[in-house]
Order: C-alpha cells, then structure tokens, then sequence
C-alpha cells in the first residue's frame, strides 16, 4: 500500500531541533478519520504530553467537522490519546522531564490503511539559530540554481 501523506507540521522544523523521532498511532473516532481522509487537519499548535499514567496524549490537533456528519460529530480540538509501546512511552517522558525536551507533532499520514503520526523529541531552537539555519538554505538554493544554470 504505501504512506500516504495528510499533512506537515511545517513549524515543527522551523522553532525545533529534532533529536529523535518515533511512530504512532491515534485512537480517533469514525468522523475524525472521514475529515483525515478529506486532507483537513492542522497540527501548527498542537502538542504532545506524557501524563503520570504513562499515557500519551496529543493536544490542539485541529481537525474539523465532518461536513457530512450528523449529531454524532466529533469535538474539533479534543485531546487524542496515541499509541505507543511502553518502552518508547517511558523514553519520551524521561528524555522530556530530564533533558527538558518538548514532543512535537511532525506529520500525520495514512500507512497501510491506519493512520500514523510521527512525532519527535526536539528542543527549541533560539532566534540566531533560525538565522543560521535561513542562511544555511540560501546558500544551497543558490548554489542548485548555480548547477542548473
């Protein structure tokens, strides 16, 4: 089957740093993944927590009505509980608590017909980082319409 992309969080790469990344899955309900199927999501302020239960949670993840949907639609900004393996739970709480990194939504896509989210451990970057990073790629923009010339 493939991954099928829905959407990026284009911010994640841009205030982050990312240290490492995992897979997950989402407990969604059936309106959530009709609107996902339609492409509607917005994940630029969502955030991700472990909570003393050692469960992981997904706050602000935006995905709108079913525009279809009856009285049964789900709750637009509604926290999202995500799957993961204990051991990879327990990492990203004891990296998040001790190293005072923050877990961020990458992107959400379909794979083999679930959908799955990566995430990442990352550390927000500092404004003369973002500097350097912009200068980074202009840089190499320059140069590949310099090869292409």
């Amino acid at each position: 089957m493939g991954i099928k992309i829905i959407a990026k969080n284009k911010r994640a790469s841009y205030d982050y740093s990312w240290e490492e990344t995992f897979e997950a899955g989402l407990v969604l309900q059936g309106t959530e993944v009709k609107s996902l199927r339609a492409g509607r999501v917005t994940m630029s302020e969502s955030y991700i927590t472990v909570d003393e239960k050692k469960e992981a949670w997904i706050y602000n993840m935006n995905i709108p009505q079913y525009e279809w949907g009856n009285i049964n639609n789900h709750d637009e900004t509604r926290k999202r509980k995500l799957l993961l393996h204990f051991e990879e739970i327990n990492r990203l709480y004891h990296q998040m608590k001790a190293a005072r990194l923050t877990i961020i939504p990458i992107k959400i896509y379909f794979k083999n017909n679930r959908i799955k989210l990566q995430i990442a451990l990352a550390k927000g970057k500092k404004e003369h980082d973002k500097r350097q990073d912009k200068a980074k790629k202009d840089v190499e923009r320059k140069l590949q319409q310099r090869d292409y010339s």
